[in-house]
């Protein structure tokens, strides 16, 4: 070997040993691309409890454990082995009682368990108690902000965020601030609340463009409620949704601001390809145009970047203020309809019509003669794909989820009149030379798998069943899966029901 040829053999041995390009990660690769996504199956499932077990589950990697949060009989993590993944058992459950009321949310990064945890009074601080994921002992308890509702890691391990919701109380009286918490694990777990009050000065312009502010004597920031969050690859900007807003926030994680809020605009449910069923009462499922717009109101949000752009994805679940004092949701059956403005007003007041829809009483009624000349619904009965940069609506799965739901009579016409199949949960992970989204149908009890590869234009793949009420929807790939197979986990909070799913092996 001459002395070029060994200063290149020195080289390439340099390249291949460090960790940037360890050479297991092409092996992990090349078993990833031996699945097909698009083939899907049930491979095990574990009933943990009844109503308000199996909410939100995390995987530890580490120890091969996954964490599943279970408030059914007492507020509880129950922790599951999946060392053997086709004998599922609880082996540990932690009691989080002493730190105040239900945990709802739990999030994993290198051996450590974060764990949101509301206060009994929902509207005092609540806490994030973080805990070694191998012997389950307390590293750190946290205050953070009223009702933390979502918890999640930075990809760099450097951050815990949790959105606080900050809901009122019953009477409308008490309403504490909606908040983000940043907690910076590397400096002793200290904590910032991100708050949306500087942003007042812009509600008006923000409202003319589909931003939602209408609680009873709240201010700006008192009414923002913070749903999920979403960090970016490189850990230097968050997104969060704000449910009940119909809107984005963008938060920089650096000066730990919030730097932009996107409104989300309608849905106009009047053109054939968003054609909704809204009756319980029609004894059918049919998808009509109808004179209604939707109210996008994300729950869960998930990115992925493609082409220097991160892409938003959401599950437009909606959501509706219910509360002892003030209760927005109407039957449209209950409305009067301006005649100019619905000239067939006497038709679609019938149940079989628009008659049962729940809309909100907040948005279209212009004149304020309690005569509505527009109806908005809640949620989007879809996901969405949004510029991260912009908040720019690129994609709407419009009535697709709805459809796929009928076709294996998954589809419940009880929910017609609310929110369609009722997207929730989605995330993301790769398999076999695909990026793939998964969307929880609450109401449907099923989860749609799709073809993300080109965000922009998704297509679906295949939808299966799931447990009574899916809320939590985790992806582990096949690197760090405890079977070498991508793994597709699926927690139903109505049954206490955890499914796991794989794809087919090629």
């Amino acid at each position: 070997m001459n002395y070029k040829n060994l200063l290149l053999a020195f080289a390439c041995f340099g390249i291949f040993s460090c960790s940037k390009f360890d050479l297991s990660h092409f092996k992990d690769h090349e078993k990833n691309t031996k699945e097909d996504p698009s083939a899907f199956s049930e491979i095990a499932s574990l009933d943990i409890g009844e109503a308000g077990a199996a909410e939100i589950s995390a995987y530890d990697p580490k120890t091969k454990r996954l964490f599943v949060v279970n408030n059914s009989t007492t507020n509880k993590i129950d922790v599951i082995g999946l060392q053997n993944v086709s004998s599922l058992a609880v082996i540990a459950s932690i009691d989080v009682v002493k730190y105040g009321g239900l945990v709802n949310s739990v999030a994993v990064h290198d051996g450590l368990l974060a764990a949101a945890i509301e206060s009994v009074n929902k509207q005092e601080p609540g806490k994030v108690v973080v805990f070694k994921t191998s012997d389950y002992s307390v590293v750190k308890v946290i205050a953070v902000g009223a009702l933390p509702d979502m918890i999640t890691f930075s990809p760099d391990g450097k951050y815990i965020l949790t959105a606080n919701e900050g809901e009122p109380d019953t009477d409308y009286k008490n309403d504490p601030l909606g908040t983000v918490s940043v907690i910076s694990v590397r400096e002793q777990f200290s904590v910032v609340n991100i708050d949306f009050s500087s942003f007042q000065g812009l509600q008006s312009d923000l409202q003319r463009k589909g931003l939602r502010v209408f609680g009873p004597n709240a201010s700006f920031a008192q009414d923002m409620e913070p749903e999920y969050v979403a960090v970016s690859d490189d850990s230097r900007i968050a997104w969060v949704t704000l449910q009940e807003n119909n809107a984005i926030a963008k938060i920089d994680l650096q000066s730990k601001s919030v730097t932009a809020i996107f409104p989300l605009g309608f849905k106009n449910y009047n053109i054939e390809p968003n054609a909704i069923d809204p009756s319980d009462r029609d004894s059918k499922i049919t998808f009509n145009k109808w004179p209604v717009k939707g109210m996008y109101q994300p729950d869960a949000i998930a990115v992925l970047h493609d082409k220097g752009i991160p892409y938003l994805f959401t599950a437009n679940e909606g959501d509706v203020r219910e509360y002892n004092a003030f209760n927005e949701a109407k039957r449209v059956g209950s409305l009067t309809l301006d005649a100019a403005a619905f000239p067939n007003a006497a038709a679609l007041l019938l149940p079989e019509q628009l008659g049962r829809l729940n809309v909100t009483a907040t948005l279209g009624d212009e004149g304020k003669d309690n005569k509505y000349e527009a109806l908005y619904s809640f949620g989007a009965r879809s996901f969405s794909v949004w510029n991260g940069y912009t908040g720019a609506l690129v994609y709407d799965s419009k009535n697709e989820l709805d459809r796929k739901a009928v076709e294996p009579l998954f589809y419940d016409d009880g929910r017609s009149d609310d929110k369609g199949v009722e997207p929730e949960g989605i995330a993301l992970g790769f398999v076999g030379k695909k990026n793939l989204a998964f969307v929880g149908l609450e109401r449907a009890d099923a989860v749609a798998i799709y073809d993300v590869t080109n965000p922009v234009y998704p297509s679906f793949l295949q939808i299966l069943k799931t447990g009574d009420g899916p809320e939590g929807v985790l992806f582990i790939p096949a690197k760090d899966s405890p079977n070498q197979q991508s793994l597709l986990i699926i927690s139903s909070e109505n049954d206490g029901v955890i499914k796991i799913y794989a794809p087919k092996k090629l």
